[in-house]
């Protein structure tokens, strides 16, 4: 059985092991990053390329393709004479709406 101090050589042994590891760890990917940047420039260089062509925003993430619909207000296409309530006509009709149709309205008599 191990003493205590061995123990501690040992764990100070594996822990040195792990750090070298790790550098050679960042050592390999630093290399194959340069690599892969090396023939990324080449084949933009190949094909007339620039990196605006690959839609990328800093960090080399891509952008997200803009929605026609994000962020954009809709004017509303039903109205609620009595309370001056609007909708949309997106997602769930509002109460009010569902209210005036159980009592026989039609949706279309409430448009703007």
């Amino acid at each position: 059985m191990s003493n205590y101090q061995e123990l501690l050589a040992q764990k100070a042994a594996l822990e040195k092991q792990a750090a070298d590891l790790d550098k050679q760890l960042q050592d390999a990917r630093r290399a194959e990053r340069a690599s892969v940047i090396t023939q990324i420039k080449s084949l933009l260089a190949e094909h007339g390329l620039t990196v605006a062509d690959l839609g990328l925003k800093s960090g080399g993430k891509p952008s997200a393709a803009p929605t026609g619909t994000t962020g954009k207000k809709v004017a509303p296409k039903y109205r609620n004479q009595a309370t001056g309530e609007t909708w949309t006509g997106r997602g769930l009709q509002p109460k009010w709406i569902q209210a005036a149709i159980a009592t026989g309205k039609k949706l279309e008599d409430f448009t703007i």
